[in-house]
């Protein structure tokens, strides 16, 4: 379905609701700054540590999932934990996603943490992707701050439309990468590495379209409704997809898990990764030497970083791991751009003239947190 028809089967259908129904329904889209903070039922958490392990939530995942847990044995230690409920077993069958987004918390709380004045001593418990204690963490009390801005952290979001297509200037780029060259790599617009990137995104986009349990656990994790992402705090919005307007009211009144499963909206999905794709200025590819517990863990570290610097440049950065969840894109990937390292983030970037505000929904600190079993 393309935009012009969609535009118009909306209208109609506004018509043909009228108003009193218009008047009653979910009429615009929720977002972070909407949410009033929760009721602490809590009282085990001193407020710093509260507000450390919320700023930690802040961090990206696949789908929103959220794939954490805290369990916690003492004042200011913890164990950081995975949460299985949380995983994406149909686009990430190994769990290698859900260790880089844990390793994306865990740089927030070490931010978070030093900018209250502590730091953080780590144990590593996990040895394989799948063990629910990842890690240990106790926090303790500095002299010296840590100057680090949580503004950053609290206005960080994934960006997916209206990239400018001007290619990333060499004092910007020098600032993102800083003392990660090794690891971290830039495919120019320009470049035809950089176009086998966008062609192949393509590819891999069609097919986990029509690749039935992976289009089923994206279903499953859009909260159609305000009141649905209301109650979640998780997941796909429609502000968080960036469907706005009469669409986001279509989507948020009229939509539900069966029209994702539909050809109409499997197609509109891959037209829109055309247009997204087409619009940017290049790729930032983000390597390990291996898979290790330890390494993914480090790698999010890496990419969290990363993510927290390119605001302040205006830049916008949209993980798109499509090629690494299919396995003939994956397969050929490598080779096809002369990097031998594991390849683990594959982030679309481009420039905004207007950074929009953060979006995305966070579930309260006590939903996550674990006492002592």
């Amino acid at each position: 379905m393309n935009r012009k028809k969609f535009i118009t089967i909306a209208a109609g259908t506004t018509i043909a609701v009228g108003t009193t129904t218009y008047l009653f329904s979910d009429k615009s889209n929720l977002v972070r700054a909407d949410i009033k903070p929760a009721d602490d039922n809590n009282k085990i958490l001193k407020p710093d540590e509260k507000e450390i392990l919320f700023l930690a939530s802040l961090a990206p995942s696949g789908h929103n999932t959220q794939p954490w847990f805290v369990q916690y044995l003492e004042p200011y230690h913890w164990i950081i934990g995975n949460d299985k409920s949380k995983w994406l077993p149909a686009v990430d069958p190994t769990q290698r996603e859900t260790i880089l987004s844990i390793g994306t918390f865990i740089q927030n709380l070490e931010y978070a943490a030093g900018s209250f004045g502590y730091g953080c001593n780590y144990n590593l418990l996990a040895k394989t992707n799948q063990d629910e204690q990842v890690m240990e963490v106790k926090l303790i009390k500095e002299e010296l701050k840590n100057t680090f801005d949580i503004a950053k952290i609290k206005s960080r979001r994934t960006v997916r439309s209206n990239f400018l297509s001007d290619v990333l200037e060499k004092e910007d780029l020098k600032y993102l990468i800083n003392s990660e060259p090794q690891f971290i790599h830039y495919l120019p617009a320009t470049s035809k590495k950089s176009q086998f990137i966008n062609e192949q995104t393509i590819v891999a986009n069609r097919l986990q379209a029509y690749r039935n349990p992976a289009q089923q656990e994206l279903a499953d994790w859009i909260r159609f409704s305000s009141k649905d992402a209301d109650k979640h705090r998780d997941g796909l919005t429609t502000a968080g997809m960036e469907i706005e307007g009469i669409s986001g009211w279509i989507v948020r009144n009229f939509y539900n898990k069966d029209n994702v499963m539909k050809n109409d909206f499997r197609e509109t999905g891959i037209d829109k990764i055309k247009k997204e794709v087409s619009e940017s200025a290049g790729w930032i590819l983000i390597t390990s030497r291996d898979n290790s517990v330890a390494t993914l863990l480090e790698t999010g570290r890496k990419m969290q970083r990363l993510f927290l610097k390119v605001r302040e440049k205006n830049i916008a950065i949209h993980p798109m791991t499509q090629i690494l969840e299919e396995v003939s894109t994956r397969q050929t990937l490598n080779q096809s751009i002369g990097i031998d390292e594991n390849i683990q983030f594959i982030l679309r970037t481009g420039y905004l003239k207007n950074y929009p505000p953060s979006v995305s929904l966070r579930r309260p600190v006590d939903e996550f947190i674990r006492n002592r079993k």
